[in-house]
């Protein structure tokens, strides 16, 4: 299988191009900027997009959603801020944003299978309403796309419109920790983590 990591933008957003392997179809989560790293990625690999995931609607996760030419995939919930510039920001960043390309809405326990690859729904409100994980059910040792809820040692904002602290660490516990402890987890910013490490060590939760 093949998982690339490409950190983009100002903010450094980790977005994750992955395939079964070299010449297969390619799912691509969170491609926020620099759509030309991505697409290096991509012919580096012989791969092609079929399908952009976002794990939530702001726009430092979705700003190259329209530079694949493939459906985007989000949470219901979520849907709306990728056709509102005040709600996923970029309205506040002096750039207005929205997304045109065919949008996709997904929902809890759902699973996105595409490019020979499953993916897990889980949803993780709090960060923002339809925030969500997604959990790759291709391989033997769990991973776990977390988006902006669970990074290293930390969890994320929510003091954006439609945030909720309590809700968020009531979804990381009920959902997230319940994963296996060595369910590795690839969160939306910063490095790599466990379940089991974060459930010692993260001092928000």
């Amino acid at each position: 299988m093949i998982l690339e990591i490409i950190t983009v933008g100002a903010l450094e957003v980790n977005c994750y191009v992955i395939a079964s392997a070299p010449g297969a179809e390619a799912l691509i989560i969170d491609p926020g900027d620099q759509a030309h790293k991505i697409k290096k990625v991509l012919a580096e690999h012989n791969l092609k997009p079929v399908a952009v995931i976002n794990t939530h609607g702001h726009v430092d996760h979705i700003g190259c959603d329209d530079k694949f030419g493939v459906p985007v995939f989000i949470h219901k919930l979520d849907a709306v801020l990728l056709e509102d510039s005040d709600l996923n920001l970029s309205s506040f960043l002096n750039m207005p944003f929205t997304v045109h390309s065919d949008i996709r809405m997904v929902d809890e326990t759902d699973i996105i299978e595409l490019a020979g690859l499953s993916l897990k729904v889980i949803h993780i409100p709090g960060h923002t309403p339809g925030g969500v994980a997604l959990l790759l059910m291709n391989q033997g040792d769990g991973i776990l796309f977390s988006g902006d809820s669970l990074f290293y040692r930390s969890i994320g904002r929510t003091d954006f419109r439609g945030g909720d602290n309590q809700l968020l660490v009531k979804s990381i516990k009920e959902k997230l920790f319940s994963l296996p402890d060595n369910t590795i987890v690839y969160p939306g910013h910063g490095p790599a983590t466990t379940i089991g490490e974060e459930k010692k060590e993260n001092p928000y939760i």
